[in-house]
């Protein structure tokens, strides 16, 4: 069983960044997610697809982070991070890590934002002030 551990967020002001970590254990070293990625979600509004990278190192990210947030990860790890500069109160929310470890979904959905993941972590909060 794929377990994902958030952490690193926490209370900023704006302007300011943060670097959340989210660590994979559960499957066998050889075999790598086929794409990882983070979400977040705010209170009374959707799930948002923030950033997604593949085993290969490919990036996509949201039009509404990109220039500021990076994704990247550390197979010898198994660790992803997202490095999120010039933070913004309207970045306040939920952030939550992902993985596709099934070639099934990887086929189906591919590895951007807003695709479907097979695994999920318990989210870490963000918050940003004005």
């Amino acid at each position: 069983q794929v377990q994902l551990v958030e952490s690193g967020g926490g209370s900023v002001q704006s302007g300011r960044s943060l670097r959340l970590s989210c660590a994979a254990s559960g499957y066998t070293y050889s075999r790598s997610m086929y794409c990882m990625g983070w979400f977040r979600q705010a209170p009374g509004k959707e799930r948002e697809g923030v950033a997604a990278i593949d085993s290969d190192g490919e990036t996509s990210y949201a039009d509404s982070v990109k220039g500021r947030f990076t994704i990247s990860q550390d197979n010898a790890k198994n660790t992803q991070y997202l490095q999120m500069n010039s933070l913004k109160p309207e970045d306040t929310a939920m952030y939550y890590c992902a993985a596709i470890s099934e070639i099934v979904t990887y086929a189906r959905t591919g590895c951007v934002p807003g695709a479907s993941f097979d695994y999920w972590g318990q989210g870490t909060q963000v918050t940003v002030s004005s």
